[in-house]
C-alpha cells in the first residue's frame, strides 16, 4: 500500500523539477539577472 504512492509521487516531482528548470531558464534568457546591483541602487535613487 504505501509503496503504491511513490508510482505518484516520483513523476510529480520530476515534472516539478523540469518545471522549475523551466521557469529558471526562461527568467535567464529574457534578462531577470543581468544588472542585479543596479536593482538595488535604483531603489537608494531619489526620484
Amino acid at each position: 500500500m504505501t509503496v503504491d504512492i511513490l508510482y505518484l509521487l516520483i513523476p510529480l516531482s520530476v515534472v516539478l523539477v523540469f518545471f522549475i528548470l523551466g521557469a529558471l531558464w526562461w527568467a535567464i534568457h529574457r534578462g531577470q539577472f543581468d544588472d542585479v546591483e543596479r536593482e538595488g541602487e535604483r531603489i537608494l535613487e531619489y526620484d
